[in-house]
């Protein structure tokens, strides 16, 4: 019989991570990647959990994002279903719905 610390030992580098900020945190500079993100997004157009505004510099505060391609905060990938994330861009008064 296998020990039980062995097994979680065994499947402990297997163990997927939740790296995803959610909506209140999801700010500073942002890599879009094709796999391997931290976060999840989906682009809609209504019923956000984030409201995201792009900037050139300074993305201190939740929803200014700043699209890099080296040294992100956080790497994001784009889905069209079953996103961590769902944002929608806009011009000004960027920041979380709740």
């Amino acid at each position: 019989m296998t020990p039980f610390w062995l097994i979680i030992a065994l499947l402990s580098p297997f163990a997927e991570s939740d790296d995803c900020p959610g909506a209140a945190k999801l700010y500073g500079r942002i890599e879009v990647v094709e796999s391997f993100a931290d976060c999840e997004v989906q682009a809609v157009e209504s019923f956000p959990d984030l409201r995201v505004q792009l900037v050139d510099s300074f993305a201190d505060d939740p929803g200014e994002c700043q699209m890099v391609e080296n040294f992100p905060d956080y790497t994001v990938t784009f889905v069209e279903s079953f996103p961590d994330v769902k944002i929608e861009y806009v011009d000004s008064f960027p920041g979380p719905t709740d």
